[in-house]
């Protein structure tokens, strides 16, 4: 796979369903997560995705009859970018989650668009157009309803959570940056197979110092968390985001990225009991007008 100009050229249905799968692997691992931290720590939930992650990605290639050495040109951005998308947002959205409800947390991290885009115009040379900027309008004016007038006179104990998400979003805008810059000839499943190699290391000896249940003691519903988080999050919508990066432009992909906390939000509401509130049904209108605004085509079929 290379990086292509397939968003700039006409209508591109293929992106739909990419954005479609990331959406409902990505919102659902949300409550996946929340479900396993009741009984798993951190970083043994890490090193435990990670290492999963690692040996299903590379054996899939690698049965697919894709090479698994990665050219030495491209190990500093596949290192950078695995440090920023798989290491610290990881890590950082777990954290936030045992600090604060999920669908805040969902909310914080995925102000991802905002530092994407600004980071787009020094690093990338990209200019948002006018759907862009209105499209990123209504996804922050969404963002912010769901998150409140309440955030604005929490106390700084409150603020921790919130800090946290917001390290995570900026380190995915910047990997998602690192990714966009270079045109890669690695496979996307051997590339995000590698940075969950890199990443799971020091994962697992941090895990080696974590109190964990034992196997009989784990219930079910933390074992279909852990069967989600790995085979659709961990495995599925990392290696098809990386995809998705290639197709979109920065602003495209990252934007679209707003359809995911709909689906984490009605995810925690289905499976976790979130509350229903005008506040969360206006929100999830914003966020999907934002989506059509950066995704629907130009007059005449081009973008």
């Amino acid at each position: 796979m290379t990086a292509t100009a397939a968003s700039g050229t006409g209508r591109d249905p293929a992106k739909y369903l990419l954005i479609a799968a990331i959406s409902l692997f990505w919102g659902l691992n949300w409550p996946a997560v929340k479900t396993i931290l009741t009984q798993m720590p951190i970083f043994s939930l890490r090193a435990i995705g990670f290492s999963a992650g690692a040996v299903l990605l590379l054996g899939a290639a690698r049965l697919a009859g894709h090479r698994l050495r990665v050219e030495r040109g491209e190990w500093p951005a596949l290192v950078t970018a695995g440090l920023c998308n798989v290491l610290v947002f990881n890590l950082c959205t777990a954290l936030g989650q045992s600090l604060m409800a999920t669908s805040q947390a969902a909310i914080v991290a995925f102000t991802m668009p905002v530092w994407a885009t600004l980071l787009a115009i020094p690093l990338l040379g990209e200019r948002p157009g006018p759907r862009q900027i209105a499209g990123l309008a209504c996804g922050l004016a969404g963002l912010l309803v769901l998150l409140g007038p309440e955030a604005l006179t929490a106390p700084p104990s409150q603020l921790a959570g919130p800090a946290v998400m917001l390290v995570a979003a900026v380190a995915w805008a910047l990997g998602t940056i690192v990714m966009k810059r270079r045109v890669w000839r690695t496979h996307p499943m051997v590339i995000t197979g590698w940075q969950y190699v890199l990443c799971a290391l020091p994962m697992i000896g941090l895990a080696a110092t974590e109190a964990r249940p034992a196997l009989a003691e784990i219930h079910a519903t933390v074992w279909t968390g852990f069967a989600w988080h790995i085979v659709c999050s961990i495995c599925a919508a990392q290696a098809l985001w990386y995809v998705t990066v290639r197709r979109l432009t920065v602003g495209e992909a990252a934007v679209s990225t707003l359809l995911i906390p709909v689906v984490g939000v009605g995810g925690a509401v289905l499976l976790l009991g979130d509350p229903v509130t005008p506040r969360l049904a206006a929100a999830l209108v914003l966020i999907l007008a934002a989506v059509a605004c950066v995704l629907g085509p130009k007059p005449g079929g081009g973008r």
